[in-house]
Order: structure tokens, then sequence, then C-alpha cells
């Protein structure tokens, strides 16, 4: 049994907007460990496994709302997608799938009989904004700006929504390295094409957290009833974009990787890539006291070891 699950988890967990990275990851280690997995959301998981998928809004209460009925646990992982760029209807769509699909999932749970007993909350690390050199903790303060913005409205949300008698936690998230999802396999690729250099000055920070410890960090948090309230989810090694970049060469036994300057970056991500260049321009430095001090035992607590796992054949 992993060290940090205590005990192993089992049941019904139910997981919204679970059809992405850490949805889909979770849900395979909560198969393993024996449970249930239901995956609510509003598009069919590309992967298959033996979860149950039931299609919804993400805005009103319907059918898939029984499944919460006697659940172990709901794990809130719902919101439109920041890789994009920032048009008045994206920015528009990032808060309100966010915070309408917190306020559903309240909703849905004030009507049942046996609602679930622990609600995990996703929020977002890009809460305390872009601080070039301040190392944040969960108790440092909040920046400026449409992620914080967003971060802050998506909690207020959870708040106002948890019925009374629900274990809380809510996990800030940094940036989640998996195999097969999110950001990971385009800068994958980047760095095998020999354009896996510094980006712009290279030193805005890179706060990561390999898709195991973030998996196992959920199960912790539906598993474990003294955790309660806010953890940042982030290893304890936080990088600058120029070291990570080296580590992914190193990774990949790739000798060179070319310099990208910072009006090159916002041409290509705008133009090409289709998304906001300021999530590799900006960065942020992120640590977790909660974790450290409740002994979270990170399975990739260094980069490199992350890095060599993920880009392993």
């Amino acid at each position: 049994m992993d060290s940090n699950q205590k005990p192993n988890p089992s049941g019904k967990i139910v997981i919204a907007g679970g059809t992405g990275l850490i949805g889909l990851h979770t849900a395979r280690l909560l198969l393993a460990a024996g449970c249930e997995v239901v995956l609510i959301s509003r598009h069919k998981p590309k992967a298959t496994g033996e979860w149950q998928h039931v299609q919804w809004d993400g805005r009103t209460v319907d059918d898939w709302a029984e499944h919460l009925e006697g659940a172990a646990a709901v794990v809130n992982l719902a919101g439109r997608t920041v890789d994009c760029i920032k048009t008045p209807d994206h920015c528009d769509q990032i808060l309100r799938s966010r915070v309408e699909a917190t306020h559903v999932i309240g909703k849905a749970l004030s009507t049942m009989q046996s609602p679930p007993p622990v609600w995990v909350q996703m929020s977002t690390a890009h809460i305390y904004g872009d601080p070039p050199e301040a190392v944040c903790s969960e108790d440092s303060p909040f920046g400026l700006g449409l992620a914080p913005t967003v971060g802050r409205a998506w909690e207020q949300a959870y708040a106002d929504s948890v019925p009374a008698g629900i274990r809380q936690v809510i996990t800030r998230t940094s940036f989640v390295i998996g195999k097969n999802g999110g950001a990971f396999p385009a800068l994958k690729r980047l760095a095998r094409l020999g354009l896996g250099g510094r980006v712009g000055h290279g030193r805005q920070g890179i706060s990561w957290i390999h898709e195991d410890d973030m998996s196992r960090l959920i199960i912790r948090a539906i598993t474990d009833e003294t955790m309660r309230g806010m953890y940042i989810a982030t290893a304890p090694n936080p990088i600058s974009q120029a070291d990570f970049m080296r580590a992914m060469r190193r990774a990949l036994r790739i000798p060179i990787g070319l310099p990208a300057a910072e009006w090159m970056v916002r041409f290509g991500a705008h133009y090409l890539m289709r998304t906001d260049p300021e999530l590799i321009l900006y960065g942020r430095y992120i640590v977790s006291k909660r974790l450290e001090e409740e002994g979270f035992e990170f399975k990739y607590p260094e980069i490199d070891g992350a890095l060599a796992a993920l880009c392993a054949n």
C-alpha cells in the first residue's frame, strides 16, 4: 500500500471533468485499487478504460447527479483549457466553466440523502500570479491578472457550494507533466527538434508536478480524513525555464537547444500554435509548506527523475 494513502481507496469515486490528463491518470490508479470510477464530462474520453462515462453540460443538474448518491468521494477537475489565445470569449469561458461547474455540483449534492463524505476541488497555483523571483507558499498573497481572478472566483464558488458536513480539500495545482496529455508532449517534440532552449531570459519559474504524484495526492485527499483545506499541489523543487529545458535535453540525450527570443515566442505562439505566449514567457516558483509538514512523500521530487521516467520508451 502507498504510504501516502491511509487506507486504500474503495467504493465509487466520481470525477467531474475527468477526461483530461489528471482525471484519466487518477481514474486508472483508482481502478487498479479496486474502486468503481464514474467520469462526468462534456466530451467522451479519447482513451478507453473500465470506468463509466456520463455526459453533462457543466451547468445543469440532470441524470448524472444520481451517481453522486452514496459515492465515496467527488473530485472536481472541470474547466475549459487555458491553452488558448486569451480572447474575451475564451476568458469568459475559462471563468464560467469553472465557476458554473462548481456551483452545479454543490447544487446536486445538496439534494443527496447520502452525499460523498469528501469533495476534492481543483484550483490553480497561478492564483499567486507571476512574481519574478519570490518563492510562494500557501501563505503568500495572490497575484493580479486573469489567472488569479479566475482562481479566486473558482475557490469562492467552492466555498459557497459545499454542503455542510462534507470534508473539503482544495489543490492549487501547478504545471502537471504527463506522458499523454497537457503541454509536456509538445515540449518534448520541440526538444527533439533542437528547439528546447531558453525562452526569453529563461529565469521564469516552472513549478511542476509529475502526473503520478498529482494523482497520488488526490487519492490521499480522498482517503486521509486529516486532510482539510487548501494545499499547493507541486513538487518541492521548482526550477527556472532554462534549467527545465536543460533537464529535458539530458533526459532525451539531445545535445543542443536553440534559444528563442521573446518576440519569436509571441509570434509563434499566437500565429502558429494558437495559444497564449505568456504561458511560457512568465512563471512562478511555488512550494507547499503543508505537504512538507504533513509528510507527503513525492515519488518524483526532482526534475531529472521525473523527466527520465516520462521520456523513457
